[in-house]
């Protein structure tokens, strides 16, 4: 069975190059009816926290993103955060130093190297020490790597090097190692970033007499500046577009555009997986588009229906601390009127937020061309009059009826009477449509807020 891992840091803010990273490998297990686990690789200790740990765990939970196997989850081969771990590094260190393929370096307080042994003199005081691996000469390093081909390194281009540090935590590429072999990792897809760090694994690996697992380096997704994706080039976290109000439905599409080929832009990951292959990846990086990530999100924004928006929507609120307090209903109404107008959640609620609110700021471009006409109380006041022939409920034929019967009032030109009342109901002048919005609201929040325009605007 193919088994791969994502093995993230909590050092920092879940990236989006690591989720593609993720993605890719979650997409490899499960068109393969492999596993996935995640592995928290926490042995930077002075920079892991427990806060970006769980921030991870809430990112892809977000982004429905499931793993077979993690620290929450369990399974057969946990742990799953390596500072739980160090004490089974810890013996497969010895056992290199036992069979003379690590030895200890020491040093003076100053830092300077003072002898190599092959163990621990008796009458040694100053803990001070490192264990470093022997690097065999001359001797040809290679893998067929899943996505860029064979790759070779020639062993003399190493020093011996150190696995555990004197601070007693095991380094990077060897804890990687020892976690990949006995957690059953077949597969291992990264970064090309982390092509240099390869070599010095398979060394470890041959030294421990563990078979090697298969390896595969993504090109790295870059910003418009052809340089590797950071914060100088806009928000790259998951929670920077969680926050912009991008669905995790789209983010999760884009990033499978970036270096996958396929005929498809808009789709469902959970169905793509089925026709995705590893080789068939870019071997060529990929720039970061928000634009183009702003148009996935409006496609998939529109497809979904007002039901499933109104989950993401309210769930978006809760998120960014707004609070509004209506119905259920009353929110997909509104959806329903507006998502056609917007690209993302965060665009949604700027477009419709004055549906939610009634102590709104009314726009300076309509107080100036309608408020303060001479005729617009008496517009205001005629239409309040007429709505009393109507239900609560108004329907759309209803509300375009109770439009028709004002302008034909004749107070001011047809287009002042319907920018009037769109403006006393919203603030502003761009919204979705008039008679869509009378219907929504119902003739008690219309009126309501007919009489509060000639009071205080």
């Amino acid at each position: 069975m193919i088994r791969t891992r994502f093995a993230p840091s909590p050092t920092g803010y879940l990236h989006v190059g690591g989720v593609r990273t993720a993605l890719f490998n979650w997409y490899h297990a499960k068109s393969n009816n492999g596993k996935i686990i995640l592995r928290i690789e926490d042995t930077d200790t002075k920079r892991s926290t427990e806060e970006f740990e769980n921030l991870i765990y809430e990112d892809f939970d977000w982004l429905g993103m499931d793993f077979d196997e993690s620290p929450k989850k369990g399974g057969d081969y946990g742990p799953y955060k390596q500072s739980y771990r160090y004490d089974i590094y810890k013996r497969y260190i010895n056992n290199l130093i036992e069979e003379e393929k690590a030895y200890y370096v020491f040093y003076d307080k100053s830092g300077e190297e003072i002898g190599n042994f092959a163990k621990i003199p008796e009458n040694y005081a100053n803990k001070n020490y490192t264990v470093k691996i022997k690097v065999e000469k001359n001797k040809e390093i290679k893998w067929n790597d899943l996505l860029k081909g064979e790759i070779s390194f020639n062993s003399s281009d190493f020093e011996d090097f150190i696995i555990l540090r004197s601070n007693g935590v095991p380094v990077y590429n060897f804890t990687v190692v020892v976690d990949d072999h006995l957690m059953g990792i077949t597969d291992v897809i990264r970064g090309e970033d982390h092509i240099s760090n390869t070599p010095k694994q398979i060394i470890i690996y041959e030294a421990l007499g563990f078979s090697k697992p298969k390896f595969g380096h993504l090109p790295l997704i870059l910003g418009e500046d052809k340089t590797p994706l950071s914060k100088r080039h806009g928000g790259v976290s998951v929670s920077y577009f969680r926050e912009e109000g991008i669905l995790p439905e789209a983010l999760l599409n884009y990033l499978s555009l970036l270096g996958w080929n396929n005929e498809e832009e808009i789709y469902d990951v959970r169905e793509k997986y089925k026709n995705f292959n590893i080789r068939d990846v870019s071997k060529r990086s990929s720039v970061f588009d928000y634009e183009k990530l702003k148009w996935v999100n409006e496609k998939t924004l529109r497809s979904m229906d007002e039901e499933k928006v109104s989950k993401k929507f309210l769930e978006w609120l809760k998120f960014v601390g707004i609070k509004i307090n209506v119905e259920e209903n009353y929110i997909k109404d509104v959806i329903s009127i507006s998502k056609e107008k917007v690209q993302d959640l965060k665009g949604l609620w700027e477009f419709s937020k004055n549906y939610f609110y009634d102590d709104f700021e009314y726009e300076e471009k309509y107080k100036e061309k309608f408020v303060k006409k001479e005729w617009f109380e008496e517009l205001i006041n005629i239409a309040i009059i007429l709505l009393e022939d109507y239900d609560e409920k108004i329907s759309l034929t209803q509300a375009e009826e109770f439009m028709k019967s004002l302008a034909e009032k004749k107070i001011t030109g047809k287009k002042n009477t319907y920018q009037s009342i769109r403006g006393a109901l919203l603030g502003k002048l761009v919204t979705p449509g008039l008679y869509e919005t009378i219907s929504v609201m119902g003739k008690k929040e219309v009126v309501k807020r007919l009489r509060r325009v000639v009071k205080g605007a």
